[in-house]
């Protein structure tokens, strides 16, 4: 372990808090989790660092970061959960660090059977741990910090620096992996909102103005998963007043957002007439445009005024572009 600093100056966690933020388009999003890690031995002395997440119901890692531990250590604490004694403890404290030591002494510890199972091939003799659950989307994260030395207890002060630095690194992480989402062009409205959703339905990262938003439009929902099917991608469905729209990438779907306006509940191909026309594009030149006849876009046009509720190109015009109050 790196040699135990003395006391830190008080503002020694806010300059951790600070960078955590300011650092959010500078580190890459795939890396920031052990980038923070790293960081944070600047604020608690660590022999290692586990940072893991997932959803309920299944308290299994979907995304993990780590410091100075092996490659299998995830899976073997997954394995021995559990006989964790730790666990049921910090899910009662959701926020507050927790020692092993105030859940078992020493003299039981070190003879029970999660240390032999699991800390023992590690070296592991101290652990301080810390989680957060947000039970409307059912994420939850864990952040454990874990020592070597058997001498070097976890202090008091250790545990007031990891519950405040914590805080903020499960909110920074957050932050900086929509920032750099929010950033990348896209025909979505800046009022939308989004989600990082697996192939099973389970959310991995949520905005707060996500959920808000399933909780107003779709009331009673079941639990920590979308109340919607997922549209096909590059498409728009409106869905009990909301738009959906999703952009696979790798692994997940990236799940946008936003309450549906009077355009929004037009077609693909009909919100490509109404921009064309809103421009002062001819029937002809609209069609040539688009790349279809200019009997369909008249054909189109007389059914966006009907589900519009307009009467002129001008009024049509007033929606694409509303004069400012």
């Amino acid at each position: 372990m790196q040699e135990l600093k003395p006391s830190s100056p008080a503002d020694t966690v806010d300059h951790y808090i600070g960078r955590l933020y300011r650092s959010a388009l500078s580190v890459p999003p795939e890396g920031f989790r052990a980038w923070a890690l790293g960081e944070l031995r600047e604020v608690v002395a660590f022999d290692g660092a586990l940072w893991g997440s997932g959803s309920l119901p299944r308290w299994q890692f979907h995304n993990v970061a780590m410091v100075g531990l092996p490659e299998e250590f995830p899976h073997t604490l997954e394995q021995t959960h559990d006989i964790n004694p730790i666990l049921p403890r910090i899910l009662a404290n959701l926020g507050a660090p927790v020692d092993m030591r105030s859940v078992m002494p020493d003299a039981r510890f070190f003879r029970s059977e999660i240390y032999e199972q699991c800390f023992k091939r590690y070296d592991i003799t101290r652990i301080l741990s810390t989680a957060h659950l947000d039970p409307r989307s059912g994420l939850y994260s864990l952040l454990t910090l874990y020592r070597k030395d058997r001498k070097q207890v976890f202090s008091e002060q250790d545990r007031q620096r990891q519950q405040r630095a914590t805080f903020h690194l499960f909110n920074a992480a957050s932050h900086a992996f929509f920032l750099h989402l929010m950033r990348t062009p896209t025909d979505r409205p800046a009022e939308s909102a989004a989600a990082a959703i697996d192939r099973e339905g389970m959310f991995h990262e949520a905005q707060p103005r996500f959920l808000e938003m399933l909780e107003k439009y779709f009331p009673g929902r079941t639990p920590y998963t979308l109340p919607f099917p997922l549209p096909a991608k590059g498409e728009t469905n409106v869905v009990n007043g909301l738009c959906i729209r999703c952009e696979p990438l790798a692994d997940f779907n990236y799940v946008f957002i936003w309450p549906a306006g009077a355009l929004d509940r037009l077609t693909q191909r009909e919100r490509e007439i109404v921009y064309a026309v809103a421009h002062g594009l001819s029937f002809k030149q609209a069609a040539r445009r688009i790349g279809i006849a200019p009997s369909t876009v008249a054909n189109h046009l007389y059914r966006i005024y009907r589900k519009l509720g307009v009467c002129s190109r001008s009024e049509l015009a007033g929606l694409v572009y509303p004069t400012a109050p």
